[in-house]
């Protein structure tokens, strides 16, 4: 299996002390004229034609970059080089795989270098906070009392503490979402929370909270009480709009066990219907994942047995066009095979062409290319399983250096 290739573990502090392993340019010409074609780029190109070029290399590259010497340091270190950097659309976006349950260890996936990378993640506390990202930041949200919130840059270790959001402070489900323009680096977050009507299994009392990093204040923008439905911890943030899946709470036929909201945050009405902006889903699913690929809402979801729709049998992907789902791939059953035992539900999430799929039994992870509909397995990371009931999963972000919250 490809994802049972070697793998190589390099802390993003140690760089320096590895840029011995690596081919210098001198030893990439041929071996009988080393000497005579080994040209110094130093030599040739300027300053501003050497940062483009260190700009489009990926980001574990440009830590190794900055120990070559100590001009190609100082460029790296500049601020107009991290302007350069900020004009290149897109990183690879990396997965971060949580290798503790309740420690926040873990390993971060490079898809381009093919590379598990061991990195601390700055401000959480355990594995199963909630966890949002946008355009190289990421949010965490703790799962206790779920007011904690930090935004931090999991690459360069800059954060903040957000000030406690409004609305209840225990909620039966919670859904964080963030999404950072990337123009002006401004950043707005969400959460989703939900509560049963005290005495009412069938009532939830359902509000949304919108955070604004230029005003730096929380608004309640909405709330309502939705019948035979129920938030829960999925949402996601494209174009302006939020969405979130709901889940029945009963009466209703086992195909209609998910359902989709979408709320336009630009137009926030406090008095809006929610369930007017209701989406079918496209077909019974075990669970469904929400991701933002290039302002595209897509949905990986576990496709349900016809007779036994609580069972997966299988693994689809869609997009949403308009309020219509439009099928971009199954999952091959070699690759769903090649999970071994595969849960109902399962760790998935993505950003610009990259979708991540995970089963939280084992560290096998799995990626899928949009762009070219191609299915591969990612190196092995390098964690192994220590007792039958350890579980792992994660989340993808994209490495910049530029963006800070």
């Amino acid at each position: 299996m490809e994802g049972e290739t070697s793998w190589f573990s390099h802390s993003l502090d140690d760089m320096a002390r590895e840029v011995g392993e690596f081919d210098s340019f001198s030893e990439l010409s041929d071996e009988g004229n080393k000497e005579a074609n080994a040209v110094s780029v130093d030599l040739i190109l300027p300053d501003d034609l050497l940062e483009r070029i260190l700009a489009y290399l990926p980001v574990a590259s440009i830590f190794r970059a900055r120990c070559v010497c100590k001009r190609w340091y100082e460029i790296v270190s500049s601020k107009r080089f991290l302007w350069n950097f900020s004009r290149v659309l897109s990183q690879k976006p990396w997965y971060f795989m949580f290798t503790s349950s309740n420690e926040p260890t873990g390993y971060a996936y490079d898809p381009i270098l093919r590379k598990w990378y061991g990195i601390e993640l700055p401000c959480i506390e355990t594995s199963n906070w909630f966890i949002a990202s946008s355009c190289g930041l990421v949010c965490f949200m703790d799962n206790d009392s779920r007011t904690e919130l930090f935004v931090c840059n999991p690459i360069t270790k800059t954060r903040m503490k957000l000030q406690d959001p409004p609305g209840l402070r225990f909620s039966d489900y919670s859904a964080l979402a963030v999404s950072v323009n990337r123009k002006s680096h401004g950043y707005t977050i969400s959460i989703v929370r939900s509560k049963q009507v005290t005495g009412n299994f069938f009532q939830w009392d359902v509000s949304v909270h919108i955070y604004d990093s230029e005003t730096m204040m929380w608004v309640t923008s909405l709330t309502e009480v939705l019948t035979g439905w129920r938030g829960g911890d999925e949402s996601v943030i494209c174009d302006g709009v939020l969405y979130f899946l709901i889940y029945s709470t009963g009466g209703g036929a086992p195909e209609n066990r998910h359902g989709l909201i979408t709320y336009n945050l630009s137009s926030c009405s406090p008095d809006g219907l929610l369930i007017r902006s209701f989406i079918p889903v496209p077909c019974p699913l075990t669970c469904g994942r929400l991701m933002n690929l290039k302002e595209k809402l897509v949905m990986v979801g576990g496709i349900g047995k016809q007779d036994r729709p609580d069972i997966i049998k299988g693994i689809g992907i869609w997009v949403l066009n308009g309020k219509a789902w439009q099928e971009i791939a199954r999952m091959p059953h070699k690759f769903f095979q090649g999970f071994g035992e595969f849960d109902d539900v399962f760790a998935s999430s993505g950003t610009d062409d990259l979708i991540y799929i995970q089963s939280y039994g084992a560290p096998s992870l799995l990626v899928f290319d949009m762009s070219q509909r191609h299915w591969r397995w990612s190196q092995k990371c390098p964690v192994t399983k220590r007792f039958p009931l350890q579980l792992f999963t994660g989340f993808c972000f994209e490495p910049r250096l530029e963006i800070s919250p």
